[in-house]
């Protein structure tokens, strides 16, 4: 499958341009679709300064169309991503706008989480965003919510199979699973106040990232 963008048939007057290597000053051709280009004469591998990544947050081709993106312009797409589905909760969600704050909470905690414990942060950042979205079946919700956006159904399908069972993850589930669950857990302990709960809640966070987190939110035990 080709999108228009990679399609020459579309292309404009344009579409095919030169651009100065930053290292050398050698001009170096690009196509619209590039996503990077090495410079032929001292060898520099530099990003397309004109290519537009906001297909890539949600187009399932992306990896094919794009090939692998730079870190830079790969945290700008989860950026594109995450902006995306906040926007459809905040419609959603309306003025309940302590819903609204409680899956920010999450989303910031899971987020810190995820990228620790390397888990897929647009999965965990959709159930995380959509972890309070209600319905008779929450998963079903998020599922169409996702897909009515155009994210990929597999992606999609994670998503909601962690906002079904967070609450009750276990050791052995999916670091996608332990982390919106931990990401919970202490959001709710910042919402009482710091307390934490009873004194075994850190037992039962899943992940080191939730541990650590934890142990930095606890209060100085007085000198005795």
């Amino acid at each position: 499958m080709r999108c228009p963008g990679q399609d020459m048939r579309y292309w404009k007057p344009g579409s095919i341009f030169e651009v100065a290597c930053p290292r050398c000053g050698r001009p170096v051709e690009f196509f619209q679709d590039d996503a990077a280009r090495t410079c032929g004469n001292c060898g520099l591998r530099f990003v397309n300064p004109r290519l537009d990544f906001g297909c890539a947050a949600w187009c399932p081709h992306a990896a094919q169309c794009l090939g692998t993106l730079p870190e830079g312009l790969a945290e700008r797409r989860r950026e594109l991503f995450k902006e995306r589905v906040a926007a459809a909760v905040k419609r959603r969600y309306g003025r309940d706008f302590g819903r609204i704050g409680r899956a920010a909470r999450v989303a910031r905690l899971a987020e810190r989480l995820g990228r620790e414990e390397r888990a897929d942060l647009a999965v965990v950042l959709s159930a995380a965003l959509l972890h309070e979205i209600g319905g008779p079946d929450p998963a079903a919700e998020a599922r169409r919510l996702l897909e009515g956006l155009g994210a990929d159904p597999a992606l999609a399908g994670r998503a909601a199979a962690a906002v079904a069972r967070f609450r009750d993850a276990a050791p052995g589930d999916p670091p996608e699973l332990r982390v919106l669950h931990d990401a919970w857990r202490l959001s709710r302990r910042g919402e009482a106040g710091g307390d934490g709960g009873p004194p075994a809640e850190g037992a039962a966070l899943l992940t080191a990232a939730g541990r650590g987190a934890a142990l930095e939110s606890e209060p100085p035990q007085p000198m005795r």
